[in-house]
């Protein structure tokens, strides 16, 4: 087997996560968190989908880290964001994380929206 780095040359990854933080280019963040290729912001959650809406035109889709257990996207929160055109797909957040970073070092344009382990 061969395992290649990962290089991400326009985007900031995801460097590691743990029970109520992520740490996001040398930062710790706490609770809840909304990153994209150009950075990464505290988030409130579900009820605040206009952190999401705010970058439609820099994403095609987000990744929704819904924690240690698999959960439905709420319907409001999915409906709201496929009104303006953003996708969402659900994972737990560990698979979220490994998921968003290997996307963006694609070069896709993709955020995760995450809630905490």
């Amino acid at each position: 087997m061969q395992f290649n780095e990962i290089k991400f040359v326009e985007a900031v990854p995801i460097e590691s996560y743990g029970p109520n933080f992520f740490r996001i280019a040398g930062k710790i963040i706490g609770g809840s968190v909304l990153i994209h290729g150009k950075g990464a912001r505290t988030w409130r959650g579900v009820e605040d989908p206009q952190a999401v809406l705010d970058l439609r035109d820099q994403i095609d889709f987000v990744i929704f880290g819904t924690g240690k257990v698999m959960t439905a996207v709420p319907s409001v929160f999915r409906s709201t964001l496929e009104m303006a055109g953003i996708g969402v797909e659900p994972m737990i957040t560990p698979s979220a994380c490994r998921t968003y970073n290997v996307l963006v070092s694609e070069g896709r344009r993709v955020a995760a929206a995450l809630l905490p382990l």
